[in-house]
């Protein structure tokens, strides 16, 4: 079973430092590349449904999250406000506020709509020290999150797109769903007060479900304070289940911040505001891959798709040639050569790395390599521009298999 704490520091993608603090770690130059490559993904896909991405503060005034509700019913898990003057800031627990304003920015028409914001943005909660633990509970969350803008008949279906949006991600990272949940209010009072609105908006959310013929569980007391959730539940490899993704219909914020749009009737209507996290948070979509993949991450995704391994000195200079045109190519990939020990050796340091390719005598005088996969299979022996060009097409497919047969 594998443990992505472990894991992660094994192969140089993240860390922590006491002085940094708990639940607030560090990524590593390898780390840092999944996560931009993750983030770059996400963003492609985004980018693809229509949605136009932001940027907003991490601050936000009191006041904002006082309208919000975030302050009345969120309070607890937030850091404490920051002195500036005569104001308080808050670090944010949420973007949508955020988006909210940015909505409420300038006057929308029904003609703008869907209006869908993306940004992957961090947010900080105030988790106690004994419920954080790697990357999966920490303090600073990257998350990916959006807020679609739209009228009530158009609800539905943002948010079966956004569970599309989902299912075609967890295939592309090789991870799949535990089960669906509708989370619902219970167990407390740190709910808004409004009946009517948790109907209506678990109604929405139902026939979204039902229209993506997807199985789904109900749980009381897991609902937003603001209203209920589609969770994607996620197990990892003990079978502890957690949420990665989630789909929101929200009422609540919309006539907080008194949203409007100027309707084919001339007249103002409000919008509805769908909340929707393709992978979650970046910190628990790595920690889930490298659990689930034990460190082999997808080709797309890995952090070295490519080591070529020279036999001999006589052979550095042709492997470096390799590498070259790998990068030209906007693979990644690097020369693991004689100075670092023996072929055996060097060939199971690169264990979880994709590709290998072995370049002795022969290899280097014909521009050829051996290639040898991860999963121990040997496809023989090919001109080095065709296992490039085999890998880049690869890469470009996103997926997780490895070899197709020419």
């Amino acid at each position: 079973m594998h443990d992505h704490r472990r894991l992660g520091r094994e192969l140089g993608l993240f860390d922590t430092d006491p002085l940094m603090g708990s639940g607030l770690p560090y990524w590593l130059p390898d780390g840092a590349l999944v996560r931009h490559t993750l983030e770059e993904y996400v963003r492609e896909a985004e980018r693809a449904a229509g949605y136009r991405h932001v940027y907003s503060p991490v601050l936000g005034k009191r006041e904002l999250y006082e309208i919000s509700g975030h302050w009345d019913h969120y309070r607890d898990d937030m850091f404490p406000p920051m002195e500036l003057g005569a104001e308080q800031v808050l670090l944010r627990p949420s973007l949508c506020p955020h988006h909210a304003l940015v909505f409420r920015s300038r006057s929308r028409s029904h003609r703008e709509l869907p209006l869908r914001l993306a940004e992957l943005g961090g947010m900080y909660r105030s988790e106690p020290s004994g419920a954080l633990g790697g990357l999966t509970r920490v303090r600073a969350i990257h998350l990916n999150d959006a807020h679609v803008f739209c009228t009530p008949d158009q609800a539905v279906e943002e948010a079966r797109a956004a569970l599309g949006l989902i299912s075609r991600a967890y295939a592309d990272l090789g991870i799949r769903a535990a089960r669906h949940r509708l989370s619902l209010p219970g167990g407390g009072g740190k709910y808004v007060a409004d009946p009517a609105l948790w109907e209506r908006a678990t109604a929405l959310l139902r026939e979204a479900l039902d229209s993506a013929g997807l199985e789904y569980e109900t749980a009381e007391g897991e609902a937003a304070f603001y209203g209920p959730k589609i969770d994607v539940q996620i197990a990892d490899p003990a079978g502890r289940e957690s949420t990665l993704s989630t789909v929101q219909i929200d009422f609540h914020q919309p006539a907080r911040f008194g949203l409007r749009y100027s309707g084919p009737d001339g007249a103002r209507h409000r919008p509805v505001m769908v909340h929707r996290s393709v992978i979650g948070s970046v910190e628990r979509a790595v920690a889930h891959l490298l659990e689930v993949h034990g460190g082999a991450f997808p080709v797309w995704l890995a952090p070295v798709q490519l080591v070529v391994l020279p036999v001999g000195e006589a052979q550095e200079e042709r492997a470096h040639e390799v590498v070259r045109r790998a990068g030209e190519l906007g693979l990644r990939a690097e020369v693991a050569g004689p100075g670092r020990g023996s072929l055996g050796a060097r060939i199971r340091r690169a264990r979880l790395v994709p590709y290998q390719a072995v370049l002795g005598e022969r290899e280097a005088a014909d521009g050829s390599a051996a290639v040898r996969l991860r999963d121990g299979r040997r496809p023989g022996t090919l001109p080095a521009a065709e296992l490039l060009r085999r890998i880049a097409e690869r890469v470009a497919g996103r997926g997780t298999g490895l070899w197709d047969a020419a």
